[in-house]
């Protein structure tokens, strides 16, 4: 088997803080020459992004790919929605756990595969104020261990 040359481009980190990921997958990005040519040179945020699924196509909401300096008339409109492309069955199976079951569809990362573009879609459910305080304290203990063993081992 091959393996992958993968480069990530970006993460998006907020979608950690915010959400329980429950289940991750991989999507295409139908994007121009001149967003391309943005994208590697990492002039892109997915801070704010999420998906959406409208007549059967998913779109990606909020992403913002930077306008490239060299591309004047070419260029498209930062924030634009992008289509996703993915096989029918995966988003009939998202598109039913979204409207029963409250979850929501948020770009998690983009990267390069090969030579393609590709974003990796997080199926997530929302965190309330107290899971998010109890992360942060678990990530507190953690590091309070480390930090003692490392001074213990010292």
């Amino acid at each position: 088997m091959a393996t992958d040359n993968i480069k990530t481009i970006t993460k998006n980190k907020k979608a950690y803080h915010d959400y329980f990921i429950e289940e991750t997958m991989e999507a295409g990005i139908e994007l121009s020459g001149t967003e391309v040519k943005s994208i590697r040179n990492g002039a892109v945020n997915l801070k704010d992004a999420w998906c959406s699924i409208d007549a059967g196509e998913v779109f990606v909401n909020g992403m913002h790919i930077s306008p490239y300096e060299k591309g004047n008339i070419f260029n498209r409109e930062p924030t634009r929605p992008r289509r996703l492309l993915l096989h029918k069955k995966e988003i009939l199976r998202l598109f039913g756990k979204m409207k029963q079951q409250g979850y929501t569809l948020i770009p998690i990362s983009l990267y390069f595969k090969n030579s393609l573009v590709k974003v990796q879609l997080g199926l997530c459910r929302g965190k309330k104020l107290y899971d998010k305080r109890e992360d942060a304290a678990r990530r507190d203990m953690k590091r309070e261990a480390e930090r003692y063993l490392k001074e213990r081992n010292a």
